[in-house]
């Protein structure tokens, strides 16, 4: 009975084929998962920056409104002198910094000056009524508005990114090709920019 012998044989012979087939999917699944991982990095690593550049656009913006708003107060808060230098002064140091942290310390010193601005403000129903005023205010109360939403943004993209290279296993390809972690660049509001401003006259 030669037919019952050859059969058992033919399916020894394709084992070992199966297995290396099996292994060579397995080894190109891995191949293609640690180029999906690694390409995926590369596009949250580079969305960062990109993402920055929108912040920096709006905060352009309201860099661009302040000395229209300080000439208008001017007129009106003559004893505003120390808060209106005060945010000039803000804005200098925004225009000179150097990187996003100084960018972001100084965003968020001129947000806390503008907010006192504000309370101060309510002092001067004549200023409040002056027609270019209120369309400084409005587009200041925009470009506000853009900025809260871009640093949020901003900071989704640095918390996808941070996580994508924390995470298992994409931290193993993280740590291969040297993605690290985004530990100080989230784009935070001070502390005392949540509080109400005190205003003495």
């Amino acid at each position: 009975m030669p037919g019952l012998d050859s059969a058992p044989v033919e399916r020894s012979n394709s084992t070992p084929w199966i297995v290396l087939g099996g292994l060579a999917l397995v080894a190109v699944l891995v191949v293609a998962w640690g180029v999906s991982s690694y390409n995926r990095m590369v596009a949250l690593r580079e969305g960062v920056p990109a993402a920055w550049a929108q912040v920096e656009n709006v905060l352009q913006r309201r860099y661009d409104l302040i000395p229209n708003l300080v000439s208008t107060v001017k007129g009106y808060a003559k004893h505003e002198k120390e808060l209106l230098t005060e945010i000039t002064k803000l804005r200098s140091q925004w225009g000179a910094a150097k990187n996003p942290a100084e960018k972001v310390a100084a965003a968020n010193g001129l947000e806390g000056a503008l907010s006192r601005l504000m309370v101060v403000i309510e002092s001067y129903p004549n200023l409040k009524a002056n027609e270019h005023f209120s369309r400084l205010m409005d587009e200041l109360s925009g470009t506000e508005n853009r900025i809260a939403v871009e640093r949020m943004r901003y900071n989704d993209m640095i918390r996808e990114y941070n996580t994508a290279v924390q995470r298992f296993p994409s931290n193993l390809i993280a740590k291969r090709f040297g993605f690290e972690k985004m530990a100080e660049a989230y784009f935070k509001m001070e502390k005392a920019a949540a509080q109400a401003p005190k205003v003495e006259f």
